[in-house]
């Protein structure tokens, strides 16, 4: 059983040297970074003796994984390099392979712990973008402190990437874009373009403005995902259907309405409805950034 330290006044001399990078959990976090944190602090004092932040902080980190395979679900050990240098995260399905099974550009990466989802205390989702498409991985280490380490080296590597993006930038710009969790995931219920077709249960993700839609919570790939802009570009969120739609199940309705077309959802209770909602129109709420300009432009709508 962990025992949380309590803060006492000198507290403050095992925070002398947190990197900038580093993530501080919240009481919202999963217990592994809560309880990392601590164990960071006080037993390892990884951030009184910078020494001992070798494992996230050089730039290059080497291991193995047990990530989950795509077809099978089942959980294999695969190695995985990160290299700043590289500009990318490698896995690699033999121990011995020259290539990579995927190479995951660190610009587009993004990792968040995800243990009730994935099954696994130590489970992380790693998502990258491939062709404009979201993929994901599933990985976890038995070892708590391997897993958090492998989290601050993504973190480390996001950081001296946007540092070189955005030349003259300040730190506390560029720490909230390092990883993200999502804004909301769920089921729900959708149908397609035409509002004919038979409604779907599918599992949603809401990646900031990115709303991805899957079969299963663990699929490496989403069905379809749709951009989700400002209310200044004729984004407008409501409750409930159009009068004519058919073929439901969930009563609990909810329509996008984009530039483009309307999109039909459905919840299974009034209470999903509302939170869905509120995710949704405080994106909409929200003035749309310059490079979230480019985002929508480059973005296909698929069914």
């Amino acid at each position: 059983m962990f025992v949380c330290c309590p803060l006492g006044p000198n507290s403050a001399k095992y925070e002398q040297k947190v990197p900038v990078f580093y993530y501080r959990p919240t009481h919202t976090d999963c217990q592994l970074l809560r309880e990392q944190w601590i164990r960071a602090r006080y037993e390892r004092k990884e951030f009184v003796c910078v020494e001992r932040q070798e494992p996230y902080s050089a730039g290059y980190r080497e291991g193995f994984l047990w990530k989950r395979g795509r077809d099978n679900g089942q959980f294999l050990s695969r190695k995985c390099i990160l290299s700043e240098r590289d500009g990318a995260l490698k896995y690699f399905n033999k121990h011995d392979a020259r290539e990579p099974k995927a190479l995951m550009k660190i610009h587009t990466l993004n990792a968040s712990f995800q243990p009730g989802k994935i099954g696994q205390p130590h489970g992380l989702q790693v998502t990258y973008l491939k062709n404009n498409s979201t993929r994901n991985i599933f990985v976890y280490h038995k070892d708590g402190k391997e897993m958090v380490d492998w989290f601050n080296a993504i973190r480390a590597a996001r950081f001296h990437y946007l540092q070189v993006a955005f030349p003259g930038a300040h730190d506390a710009d560029l720490v909230p874009k390092l990883t993200r969790n999502y804004i909301k995931e769920g089921y729900m219920e959708k149908t397609g373009p035409k509002h004919t077709e038979g409604f779907k249960k599918r599992w949603f993700t809401l990646d900031d403005r990115r709303l991805m839609y899957f079969k299963d919570p663990l699929d490496a790939y989403a069905l379809g995902e749709m951009f989700i802009g400002s209310k200044e570009k004729g984004y407008i969120v409501l409750p409930g259907l159009p009068p004519s739609t058919q073929g439901y199940h969930w009563q609990f309705g909810i329509t996008i309405v984009t530039p483009d077309r309307k999109f039909l959802f459905t919840c299974k209770t009034e209470g999903e409805q509302q939170d869905w909602m509120a995710a949704f129109q405080g994106l909409v709420n929200r003035p749309m950034l310059p490079q979230e300009y480019a985002v929508e432009a480059n973005f296909k709508h698929k069914p």
